[in-house]
């Protein structure tokens, strides 16, 4: 049994439209091709060319009617042609009317058309602008002209019928089918009286029906579509090339053509004994292949950076679970569930940058916002730094900070962090952290695995933070091992300090605050100033000794690490100052937010963008950064 059907219809160019794809639904076969437009119902037809405008076949009759158009992907036609058919309409309502049941639903396509007959057939008036212009197309769609070696298909003998998608994605230039003619006939012989050998060719086991190409550009990312449609689902194999791709489809029948695609990019069909061949150059561009159901498609994406001066962009579409994107004006935001994700503290090297996504990328993260402010000539950081726990830059004690517990909260405040030893000694704070040492002060540094502290007559102990006693002590320059907290000093400066392995000694990171929970902090990082707290503005620039006149505060590119929703969330304001920045971020209902260092070091990292690529909010290239606050998905770290 056929129920009746309800399709949704637009209003384009002022008149009622439906999509082609939806009328077999209705009872009608179609041909959903541009340039050469056909609908069959019963003994009706109409046809559609930008030369020729409608042309009705079979009755007379016919009202002038609006040229088809195209959008999102998919031709569409008036209402009022189906109703010159003959389809009853049975109730119409806001975008969406309903039909009377079908007597069948046709599960073929039409051919090109057939030459008209000279007899009965009535041209119907064609829109104002039809006859002078082709229908629209967006800009740079590529030509749906019959390909290389393409023949009008015998009004007998019609192809099977394309099913689209359920939904075609929004493109740049909408995705325009290219008519494939089927096979040609058996020969037959030209001796009068003798007929020509009977063959027995092997049975295809699908036709390829169409080909739909469509092409989106996103900042500098150009992706392009092919979805090669076919009547039945069969194998493939890829070869990929130098400069392009092959897929084999097994057993497939087609028919040969080339054509010139609107990104560059040649498309050739070679039809032969056990199948087709599609071949597809691609420019440098990364292909994806995969397959789609009802209708069988094989589908090619293609990613092709256009200019590589420019960061590609975040695809909002094929954000990682648990990730958020929110886009306001200037402002864009990207939250992290604190279930799935943990921040952390990621540094380079020490006296040494690098670009944020290799940052990202050091620690398996999804994504990552550039941090703290930095010395350009030596590339360390000029204030608070702390990772795993361990201080690795010392704090000015006046800007604003943002740290992470364990469980992924974040919080915001103005802590005043220093080591702390204690011993036999009774107390002693460690005056500077860093790797360049001073024989006046204490020095703690964490090691790196690369870079030397001491002098000939300095002392440095190996401590574990917390711990009760010293692992090991040295004379001279010594290179600490990763993540091993050293105390460099004078014994002469500091005689009360003991100087073997195995000694008490107690080295405890203070935090000399009590406007968060600091001591729960595993991760921190200075910047400032203050933007938000509370879900209100909380600029206060004098307190941070910020000065207001200098490029610090100029309007430019600003990133913050803040809270959203209850989510730890990178901000990205396109252009502004911090007054902007911070009103803007209130407006969205930002909770708290601490600015990053901004300008030329503003970026934030994704790594879903599109095809293979990562994306930035920023469309600029950042500067390399000593540090970043990186997002690290908890199964990466073993659900710790």
């Amino acid at each position: 049994m056929v129920q009746a059907a309800a399709v949704d219809s637009r209003v384009l160019g002022g008149a009622e439209m439906l999509a082609v794809w939806t009328l077999p639904r209705l009872g009608v076969s179609v041909r959903n091709d541009p340039l050469d437009t056909r609908l069959v119902y019963g003994a009706r037809e109409l046809r559609f060319s930008p030369v020729t405008g409608w042309v009705a076949v079979g009755f007379r009759g016919a009202p002038p009617l609006p040229a088809p158009e195209a959008l999102n992907g998919s031709l569409y036609v008036p209402l009022a042609a189906l109703k010159a058919l003959g389809v009853r309409v049975t109730k119409e309502s806001a975008n969406t009317l309903e039909f009377a049941a079908p007597a069948v639903v046709p599960v073929q396509t039409l051919g090109p058309s057939p030459a008209l007959p000279a007899a009965p057939s009535v041209s119907t008036a064609p829109s104002a602008t039809a006859a002078a212009k082709p229908t629209p197309v967006p800009p740079r769609a590529p030509v749906a002209a019959p390909l290389k070696g393409t023949s009008p298909a015998p009004a007998t003998k019609p192809a099977p019928t394309p099913v689209p998608a359920p939904s075609a994605p929004v493109a740049t230039t909408s995705p325009v089918t290219v008519p494939l003619a089927p096979p040609a006939p058996a020969p037959t012989s030209d001796t009068p009286g003798v007929t020509a050998p009977t063959r027995q060719p092997q049975q295809p086991l699908a036709n390829l029906n169409t080909v739909r190409v469509s092409r989106s550009i996103h900042r500098n990312v150009e992706v392009q579509r092919v979805v090669l449609e076919l009547s039945r689902a069969t194998a493939h194999t890829i070869e990929r090339q130098k400069g392009g791709l092959s897929i084999k489809l097994g057993g497939v029948s087609a028919s040969e053509s080339t054509s010139a695609l609107s990104s560059g990019d040649t498309l050739t069909v070679t039809p032969g004994v056990g199948g087709a061949v599609v071949s597809l150059t691609t420019g440098g561009g990364t292909s994806e292949i995969f397959t789609l159901d009802d209708p069988p498609r094989v589908v090619v994406d293609t990613t092709t950076v256009l200019d590589a001066g420019v960061p590609p962009p975040i695809n909002p579409e094929n954000l990682p679970d648990g990730v958020t994107y929110l886009n306001r004006g200037l402002l864009h935001l990207l939250s992290f569930d604190p279930a799935s994700y943990q921040p952390r503290v990621v540094s380079a090297p020490a006296g040494r940058s690098a670009d944020l996504a290799s940052l990202v990328k050091s620690v398996r993260g999804v994504g990552g916002v550039n941090g703290g402010y930095f010395d350009t000539a030596s590339a360390l950081p000029v204030d608070l730094v702390v990772s795993g726990g361990l201080m690795t830059a010392s704090s000015l004690e006046r800007r604003a900070t943002v740290g992470f517990t364990t469980a992924g909260e974040a919080m915001f405040g103005y802590p005043k962090p220093r080591y702390v030893l204690r011993g036999n000694f009774s107390s002693l704070l460690v005056n500077v952290v860093g790797a360049r040492v001073r024989r006046d002060l204490l020095t703690a540094f964490v090691g790196d695995g690369r870079t030397a502290v001491g002098a000939d007559d300095l002392t440095t102990l190996y401590v574990p933070l917390n711990g009760e006693t010293i692992q090991s002590a040295v004379t001279g320059r010594v290179v600490p091992p990763a993540g091993t907290l050293s105390l460099t000093f004078d014994p002469a400066r500091f005689p009360q300090l003991p100087r073997a392995a195995g000694q008490a000694l107690k080295v405890e990171l203070v935090w000399r605050s009590s406007d968060a929970p600091w001591e729960a902090a595993q991760e921190a990082l200075s910047a400032g100033p203050l933007l938000v707290s509370g879900g209100k503005v909380a600029l206060d620039p004098a307190r941070e000794n910020f000065n207001t006149n200098a490029s610090i505060w100029r309007p430019t590119k600003q990133v913050a690490l803040g809270t959203f929703q209850g989510r730890p969330t990178i901000a990205f304001f396109e252009y502004g100052t911090p007054e902007a920045f911070a009103a803007a971020l209130a407006g969205v209902g930002v909770r708290d937010a601490v600015r990053l260092d901004s300008g030329s070091s503003a970026g934030a990292y994704l790594s879903s963008g599109y095809g293979t690529l990562g994306g930035y909010l920023n469309g600029i290239w950042s500067q390399n950064v000593p540090n970043a606050i990186v997002f690290v998905p908890k199964t990466t770290l073993g659900g710790k």
